[in-house]
Formats: structure tokens, sequence, C-alpha cells
């Protein structure tokens, strides 16, 4: 009888385990160790989706499941490419984005090759991972998928590493069922800490709410609305905080696009308590913690973790949205001092909103920034590459939808805006999305225009010419160091677009700038817009202006 039992190879274990999941699409360049499991995706519901390079794959995977909360999934063979996918592994960690890493290896019970190629993958993803293994036995497959999924998408989310060899893939086993997916749901707050928060809440004469990464959530959006429509207590975001909202801007606050000192920072030191939700040290720090600074309580998914810049008084731990509907619940109509702050907020607006519609050439950041805002509607997404022009967007470009800005401020890795701009492109293909990246950041994965011509994606490409790295030249000047190892020369980016079937524009003057954008996303397809801008905002604005406020008020 057991001669009789159908087998099935070890890869196409993998592909209907991940089917199970749910998976429609990888990402990823495959390898001679990936072959079979290239074969078993042929044959499936899966769509493989070939990208120019593995660290865009990476990027691409880990969009997804920033947009979604389910993992994006992404394949690369052994070795160098494997390696190639470590900083998309490392963007996903910091970032908590659910992500699933696939690699190939030689074959682990005989090797004809020795150890050509062969690096320890497995340890090396150890740390940029939630949890990294080499898969074993063909049989063991369905269970190593699920849990796989599992632990990417339980909090903290992140990326999980599974490596396939290619005897394992290739193995014939008896057929083994998948494993059944069910949800799973995360506690709400214990009422005790729920009760302690509300205590403090009602005694602060100052309160003010900030949104850090977590609430960015798709799950998590439609109780921290509430929370602040019911409490009416102002709130300012984070980077990786903006737009979770949507209701509420009329007591939005700002964003804390730098650490200290910038305008937002007159409503943090004026509060005797912050309320601060999903807030995440990996992203870089909003405010700076002190003896004498607000008392702070943590609202999360998981408990605090405790650093130099950021030590709660309290905690509130549990699913976000549900736990702050319960705390909401102890405090609305009871906080008749709630808006205290609400009067600094149109002083604060008016000053990051200064310069933003001046008609100089070569354009400042905060014209850039306003005329994007004025072609991209509330649902639209702008996916940022890292650069100078991160700070701008995130101080001066205002979003009442979550998720419709997209920035990295955990790793902050250049070379990862096209490719998130692609995945969110996919994903919500009836959307505007642009993608805004620096002239460095762009050349990073460049080649994936290819990919998006290919996939016939609408996207708009929008690179800021200023020929150098453009934050580290500033840096420079900041410190007082000589201009030097900055700069370099670029490709005619018009004639680069046209190369890989694209439509290229090059702006002349800023008020072509916006009409050029409209009339790209009207006619749909792949654009690349190119623009120079002038950087020299980074110095009187976020440098001698707020220096200049902060001696005023010794």
């Amino acid at each position: 009888m057991s001669g009789q039992e159908r087998k099935v190879k070890g890869s196409d274990l993998f592909v209907a385990a991940l089917e199970n999941e749910g998976v429609d699409r990888i990402f990823g360049v495959p390898g001679e160790e990936n072959l079979d499991l290239v074969e078993s995706l042929r044959t499936s519901k899966i769509e493989l989706i070939l990208t120019r390079h593995e660290q865009a794959a990476a990027f691409m995977a880990a969009t997804h499941g920033r947009l979604t909360g389910k993992p994006g999934v992404c394949l690369s063979t052994l070795g160098p490419g494997a390696l190639n996918l470590s900083t998309g592994a490392a963007y996903a960690h910091l970032g908590a984005m659910p992500m699933i890493l696939i690699t190939g290896q030689k074959p682990i019970m005989s090797s004809r090759q020795a150890r050509f190629q062969i690096v320890d993958v497995v340890a090396t993803m150890k740390p940029l991972t939630k949890l990294s293994r080499q898969i074993i036995s063909a049989s063991s497959i369905p269970t190593v998928v699920r849990d796989a999924f599992r632990v990417a998408m339980e909090e903290r989310p992140g990326p999980v590493h599974l490596e396939l060899p290619e005897d394992i893939a290739g193995d014939e086993v008896p057929a083994v069922p998948v494993i059944p997916v069910h949800p799973i749901e995360i506690p709400v707050a214990h009422r005790a800490a729920l009760d302690r928060a509300a205590e403090m809440i009602l005694a602060a004469r100052h309160p003010l709410v900030m949104m850090g990464a977590a609430t960015s959530r798709p799950r998590s959006t439609h109780g921290i609305a509430s929370f602040v429509r019911r409490t009416g207590i102002p709130f300012f975001t984070t980077q990786m905080g903006k737009g979770t909202v949507p209701g509420g801007t009329n007591l939005y606050m700002g964003t804390a696009a730098l650490s200290e000192r910038d305008y937002v920072h007159d409503a943090i030191d004026a509060a005797d308590l912050i309320v601060a939700i999903g807030h995440d040290p990996i992203e870089k720090p909003p405010f700076i913690m002190g003896p004498s600074g607000p008392k702070v309580i943590h609202v999360s998914y998981t408990s605090a973790s405790v650093e130099q810049v950021y030590f709660p008084d309290a905690e509130v731990v549990g699913d976000v949205g549900p736990s702050l509907e319960l705390l909401a619940d102890r405090l609305e109509g009871r906080l008749p001092q709630a808006t205290a702050l609400l009067p600094l907020r149109e002083k604060i607006l008016a000053h990051i909103a200064d310069r933003a519609t001046e008609a100089g050439w070569p354009p400042t950041p905060q014209r850039i920034v306003h005329d994007i805002r004025q072609v991209i509607p509330e649902n639209g997404i702008v996916a940022l590459d890292n650069g100078m022009y991160k700070i701008w967007f995130a101080r001066n470009y205002r979003t009442r939808v979550a998720n419709t800005l997209l920035l990295d401020n955990a790793l902050a890795t250049m070379g990862a805006g096209l490719p998130s701009a692609m995945m969110a492109a996919m994903l919500f293909p009836d959307r505007r999305v642009l993608a805004v990246a620096g002239d460095g950041g762009f050349m990073m994965n460049s080649q994936e225009m290819e990919t998006a011509v290919r996939l016939k994606l609408n996207l708009v490409v929008l690179v800021l010419e200023d020929n150098a790295y453009g934050m580290i030249r500033w840096k420079q000047a900041v410190d007082h160091f000589a201009d030097f190892g900055m700069t370099f020369g670029n490709p005619d980016f018009v004639l680069y677009a046209k190369a890989y079937g694209a439509k290229g524009h090059r702006i002349a003057s800023i008020d072509s700038f916006g009409p050029t954008l409209d009339a790209a996303f009207r006619e749909g397809g792949v654009h690349l817009v190119s623009i120079p801008i002038d950087y020299s905002e980074n110095v009187r604005v976020l440098v001698d202006e707020l220096r200049a406020r902060e001696k005023s008020k010794a």
C-alpha cells in the first residue's frame, strides 16, 4: 500500500503552502538552485515577477507587507543572490514589515561542487530577521512555511528567512497536507493599565498625542482616529506615523522631522503629558526625553523598549485600536483641558508653509513638496527614497490617509524609493503613485525602470537633481568640513528613461512642474520627470533659522 502512495516534490509542497497563505506574487531573481521551485511556480496560481536585482525584489516584498499587513515574498539563489537580499531584510526588520525571504542552496545530502558559492546565509540572516532557518526535510515544508508566516505577521512584524536546498526542493515524498490558516486576535490592554493611563490624562493640563510608526499598521487606523475624535487632544506624528488620523486634521500640530528645535517642538516642550501611540524607537527620535520633560504614556502592541531618549512613565500594551476605544470610554466628555495646546497650531503650520509658493529657480524643497501635493489626490501615494528631501516631505507634506507617504525613517536606506512605488502601483493600480528620489538614490536601483515598463505599471518617477549625495554634503557643511568627495555626474535622465521604454521629461521652469506631473498621470504608463533642486534652504531653515529660535528662547 505504501508503494502506491502519491508522491510530490518538495517544491510542489512549498508552492502549495504559499498558495495556502494567499500568496499571489513572488519577486526575485532565481538561480539554478531554485529551478525545481520555479517549475512548481510555473504550474501554480502564483505570479513570478522577475526583477533586475535581488535588493529591489526584497524592497517590493517588504512594501507589500507594509501596505497589506500580509507578508510579501521574495526569492533568490544562494551566495551572491542571497546576500543581495540582506539590505531588504534589514529594511523590513527595522521597519516592522512582514516578509518571507526564500533562498536556494546547494544540495545538503551530497555536493559535487564542493563549497562553490556557498556562504552561511542562515547565519547571515539571523540578526536581520525574526527567524532564519534551513529546511532539511521535504515532509516538514508545510509546517515550516505556516510557522514562517505566523512569525512574520505577529507583533512586532518583520522578515523571516527560509533556505530551501536544491535536493530538498527536488525530493519526492508522500503528499503532506497544508496546515490550515486561522486568525489570531491580539489581546486588549489590561484594565489596570487603562485605568492608570486615564488617571494620568485626566490630571494633565497640557496633554498631547504622538502617532508613531506602528499606527500605520493597516489594522490600527480606525481605533486611533476614533480616540482622537472622542478625546479632542491635539496630536503630532513621527515621520512614519503620518496620515493615521483621517478625521482629525483640525487637531494636527505637525510632524517631527527633526529630533529637537523644530517648530512642532514648541508644542512638545509645552506639553506636560505625551500619549505616545505606536512609537518604535527604531525610528529616529521625534523628541528627546529628559528628566524635566513631559510624562509619557506608551501605547502599543508590545511593551516599550527603554532607551536613553525614551523611557515612558506608564504603558498600555495590547491591540492598539480596541485598547484606545476602551481608553476613550474612560475619557470622553471629561477633558475640558484637552485642547490647551491647540492655540500653538496655527503658528507652527504657518512657519512650516513659509516660502512654499515662491517662484525662484531652481525651486526650493518647499515649492516642490507644495506642487506635488496639488496633483496627488488624498488617496494617492508618494514613495520616497532617502535623501535630504525626506525631511522636507516629512515637515511639509500633509497626509489624510494612512500609508500615502511611504518613507523609511528606520534603516533609511537609499535605493528603496522606486521599488516601493512599484509595489504600491501594483497593489493600487487606480491610484496615482509617485516615486521621489534624489539622483544618488535613484541610480542605485534605476535598472528597475525596465521592470516597471515590462509590468505596464502606471507610475511617475521624480528625480531631484543636485549632482551630489546631498544629505551628507549638507552635514559636511554644517559641521564645517571642506566640500569634498560628495559630487558626481549624471546621465541625461530623459534619454535614460526612453532607453527603458518609459517617457522622459525635463522641467525647465517651476510653472511647468505641476502640469507636467498631472499630464504624466493622465497619460498613464511609466514616466520619469527630472528637476533641479535648490538645497540652500537646508542651511537657511534647518540650521540658521532653528538655531536663532533656540537662542531667542534662552
